[in-house]
């Protein structure tokens, strides 16, 4: 679900996510978590707003290396932006995609 529609520009949205396990492992989780992360922006002219906004988004995601549980390391890391004509005004539509390799031990 999209933010309400008087939600101010430009707005972030943490979108899907993803996680695939490898079940060969007996005594450890380990999977494949990929996060998808949504930049909109209302003024076409405003490119340079986006692409540091996900420049940002990308400094703090190199930063997660681990949680109480597990441990985070980015394997791949990939941008577009988009021209998104969806609605009335033309928008910006900046999109990342994360992939963390997830590592943790397994409860007994």
């Amino acid at each position: 679900m999209l933010p309400p529609k008087d939600t101010p520009y430009p707005f972030v949205y943490l979108a899907d996510s993803q996680m695939t396990d490898d079940l060969g492992i007996k005594n450890a989780v380990l999977a494949d978590v990929t996060q998808t992360i949504h930049v909109w922006h209302n003024n076409v002219r405003q490119r340079g707003t986006v692409s540091k906004m996900l420049l940002d988004i990308k400094r703090v995601a190199f930063k997660i290396t681990g949680t109480k549980s597990y441990s985070w390391m980015l394997t791949t890391s990939s941008q577009r932006i988009l021209n998104d004509d969806t609605t009335d005004t033309p928008l910006l539509h900046g999109v990342i995609d994360f992939t963390y390799k997830m590592t943790g031990q397994k409860e007994v």
